[in-house]
């Protein structure tokens, strides 16, 4: 690639983008070639022009912020980009909420797989759901859409800790000022981390999206925008690999 046509894809790159990086200078200078790939990647469903483009900037900080992945640089950056598009304040808090919500993967596998054992062990059936339990799992669905796998059986085994476990869920469905359908957007987001997917999550969100009024190719584009944070194998990478090659060259 020549020098013409390298300024033009940087020009493209902070254009499509809204930055410029280290690692984008590496690429430019390295692997050129894979930098336009990556800038085709990653601004397809940007181009697109099906979600918001504060949403969008929704979806990458879910995806940074998400305790799986914790890239804090770019979820700082999506963070201003999101509110430069006019999200509020009150919008960003709520996307950091639902992405907290990843805690809810680690007690739905847990509990499901315990109630699987129990029942391999021998134990009896867990016992029913009193009226008041009952009245407190029909709350739940009726405002988040599901009933977490393992539910029942948290009410038994931990039930002071089983109200924070539903309450730190309710509060942003009841609360936060987003969209049934980007809520879920971003419950997709979480469960289809590219870091660690999890594809019970995923079938519930997607499900309750179209629901709420998502068309496939809205969730479509946030399987892509998420996805594309493995690019984060780059901004990690390439910059300590400029550095090497340049002491070396010293």
């Amino acid at each position: 690639m020549d020098t013409t046509a390298r300024q033009q894809l940087k020009d493209d790159v902070i254009r499509l983008r809204g930055y410029w990086h280290k690692f984008h200078d590496g690429l430019l200078e390295g692997a050129p070639n894979y930098l336009s790939a990556y800038l085709q990647f990653q601004n397809a469903p940007a181009a697109a022009g099906r979600i918001e483009p504060k949403v969008c900037e929704f979806i990458y900080i879910a995806a940074d912020g998400a305790v799986s992945h914790l890239y804090g640089t770019g979820a700082a950056r999506h963070i201003e980009m999101a509110l430069d598009k006019g999200a509020t304040e009150a919008e960003v808090l709520e996307v950091i909420q639902l992405t907290t919500l990843s805690s809810h993967m680690t007690m739905e596998a847990g509990m499901g797989a315990l109630v699987r054992q129990l029942s391999l062990a021998g134990y009896a059936q867990t016992p029913a759901l009193s009226e008041e339990q009952e009245n407190r799992k029909t709350s739940f669905i009726a405002l988040t859409g599901y009933w977490p796998e393992g539910g029942d059986a948290l009410f038994v085994y931990a039930p002071d800790f089983m109200d924070a476990y539903l309450r730190y869920a309710e509060i942003p469905y009841a609360e936060g000022p987003l969209s049934r359908k980007v809520k879920e957007f971003v419950r997709i987001a979480i469960c289809a981390s590219p870091v660690c997917p999890e594809p019970k999550g995923l079938e519930r969100h997607i499900g309750l999206a179209l629901k709420h009024g998502a068309t496939p190719e809205e969730i479509a584009d946030v399987l892509q925008l998420t996805a594309a944070i493995a690019i984060h194998t780059c901004t990690t990478t390439i910059p300590p690999l400029m550095d090497a090659l340049a002491a070396r060259r010293a």
